[in-house]
């Protein structure tokens, strides 16, 4: 009898066990929680932390809210102008919505997984063929992708429950055939800049060229106005001391003069003059005879 009482009081304690330990469940801090009651959902979004539940009849499922990363293959995309592009990208996606979540793909990441990729596989199809090679290349990769981050986000939050963070290209190469064509338009494009910038340096040379020449021709004529007025005062003031000294001995004068031409006129030793020795030129050596010394 007692060992029967003994018997039905640990069963009884092990019940009560394992109704307290299926009663209770926590919710971590990373994590989201519906409660189910024969498969289908009675609570949603359950935050982190204790929470009670009937045993057997309900049921918890916890999702992984954290942000998590999709590497997509490596995909081949037509340009606007149906050149090929070879692009390898990521996706950042987190649930947001547990229960649209759950009813979408049974909580199974890799069913998420599957239903995202050709989504975003679509999106980077359309992106890529409404833009032409060169604006994919010349364009920033982050503001490529806003446009397709946002609409994907917007549609897969009403579909699956999930918000794509965002979508990031690690890589976009370009074939052979199409890399040598790209090489070539853009030195085409460059060289063009180049004769552009040319013309207008020496566009830019000319015009400085024109102003020195200008200001050149400027300078001389207010050099030379400036020289003939100092040239005429000049020989003004010597005029005007000739004169002076010529009204204090006039006869002097005259003779310095005369000294002046005989000098310049027997400069050089070859020089010959045919004069009439009664010429006014000689006046001043007439009577000029060598007087005759006595020892």
């Amino acid at each position: 009898m007692i060992n029967n009482r003994s018997l039905l009081i640990v069963a009884g304690l092990a019940a009560v066990a394992w109704v307290g330990s299926n009663s209770l469940y926590i919710v971590d801090e990373t994590e989201r929680a519906v409660k189910l009651r024969f498969g289908e959902i009675i609570e949603e979004d359950i935050q982190p932390g204790l929470h009670f539940k009937i045993p057997v009849t309900q049921t918890v499922r916890n999702f992984d809210v954290r942000i998590r990363t999709l590497d997509t293959d490596t995909s081949r995309y037509l340009t606007l102008e149906k050149k090929a592009v070879i692009v390898d990208s990521f996706v950042m996606w987190q649930v947001v919505n547990p229960t649209r979540y759950y009813e979408a793909t049974s909580g199974d990441e890799l069913s998420a997984e599957r239903l995202i990729t050709p989504r975003v596989d679509e999106s980077l199809r359309n992106e890529f063929g409404r833009l032409e090679l060169q604006e994919i290349i010349a364009e920033k990769r982050d503001a490529l992708m806003s446009g397709p981050t946002e609409q994907l986000n917007s549609l897969l939050r009403d579909e699956l429950g999930v918000a794509i963070i965002d979508i990031r290209i690690k890589r976009i190469d370009l074939p052979d055939q199409v890399t040598q064509a790209v090489y070539e338009r853009m030195q085409t494009e460059r060289n063009r800049e180049a004769r552009e910038y040319r013309a207008q340096g020496e566009e830019q040379a000319e015009k400085v060229r024109a102003n020195a020449d200008r200001r050149q021709q400027v300078l001389l004529a207010e050099a030379r106005a400036r020289a003939e007025t100092l040239r005429g005062q000049g020989d003004a003031e010597a005029a005007a001391i000739y004169s002076d000294a010529y009204q204090q001995d006039a006869e002097f004068f005259r003779f310095y003069r005369s000294l002046n031409a005989y000098r310049e006129s027997f400069d050089n030793k070859s020089d010959l003059l045919i004069l009439d020795p009664s010429s006014d030129f000689f006046r001043y050596l007439e009577g000029s005879q060598p007087q005759d010394t006595q020892e």
